[in-house]
């Protein structure tokens, strides 16, 4: 029933400020502002890639403020999917124990995973022009130390087809996860993973924070112009060692405050199918 990863939703105290940082970095666009009273915030919609990131300043009481005094600052705070029959989905999503508000045109849907709120929007399809460094959004991650029992929640809730998932390892952040794939042979997801080392950085914010959104993932065939955009600061770069800095880098993660509170990480056109069931779509840069 869901078809793509297309928005993201941050919550902010400052949604200029956040904005400005979108925009210096990846070239995002203004594409609107209104109030979402469902939600107590004003709304600044930025266009990148073909995707949608909303910068939410509370103006009151409501979820975006209860939000923040929560984590207390800017995070990630919910994720976007679309869907033709977005009813539907919210439907299968209450059978499953979600808490669903229709407000403010969209449907709202919250999942309780380790005691921590979850919050999904979910859209009708929309066609968007491609604007700025990136071309679509693919994932959004959440972390969770109960990897199976999220996992299933999740594959329930949107009535997923587990014969789709993949699961991943890295030793190198110390984590191990799930993609709850959406379809077969497709890119969008959402990511559960759980820390295996909690003295890496993944791994002590577990310890910290709790289950919670904790990134999302952005495809782009311009990675170089990013790396010079943000120019050494609040980047991790990830470019095998005898490829020239003029041609893509494999993946990239763009660090929480540079863009104001979350952590992007972004990679090459087909890169991710590496670790997404299909590595032979990988296209090789022979350098």
């Amino acid at each position: 029933m869901l078809t793509e990863i297309d928005r993201v939703l941050l919550a902010t105290p400052d949604s200029a400020a956040a904005a400005a940082k979108w925009k210096t970095l990846l070239g995002a666009e203004e594409a609107g502002r209104d109030t979402l009273p469902g939600l107590g915030a004003t709304r600044l919609t930025l266009r990148l890639g073909t995707s949608d990131i909303e910068l939410l300043e509370p103006d009151g009481t409501g979820a975006v403020d209860d939000a923040l005094k929560r984590r207390g600052r800017a995070h990630l705070f919910a994720a976007g999917a679309a869907s033709p029959d977005p009813a539907a989905v919210a439907k299968t999503a209450v059978a499953a124990g979600a808490a669903h508000r229709h407000a403010d045109g969209r449907d709202y849907l919250t999942l309780t995973i380790e005691n921590a709120p979850i919050a999904f929007v979910i859209s009708p399809p929309a066609e968007r022009e491609r604007v700025g460094g990136i071309d679509f959004l693919y994932e959004a991650t959440v972390l969770a130390a109960d990897q199976a029992g999220a996992v299933a929640q999740i594959r329930d809730a949107f009535g997923l087809d587990e014969t789709c998932f993949t699961t991943i390892t890295s030793e190198a952040f110390g984590y191990t996860g799930v993609l709850t794939l959406f379809e077969k042979g497709k890119l969008h997801r959402f990511e559960v993973i759980t820390a295996t080392d909690l003295d890496k950085t993944l791994g002590r914010y577990q310890s910290r924070e709790g289950a919670g959104f904790y990134m999302a993932f952005a495809e782009s065939r311009d990675m170089g112009a990013i790396e010079r955009a943000a120019g050494g600061a609040g980047i991790t770069i990830d470019r095998p060692a005898t490829r020239p800095a003029d041609l893509n880098s494999d993946q990239l993660w763009l660090h929480p405050p540079s863009l104001g509170g979350m952590m992007l990480g972004i990679s090459r056109p087909t890169m991710a199918w590496t670790w997404s069931g299909h590595p032979e779509r990988v296209e090789r840069i022979d350098a």
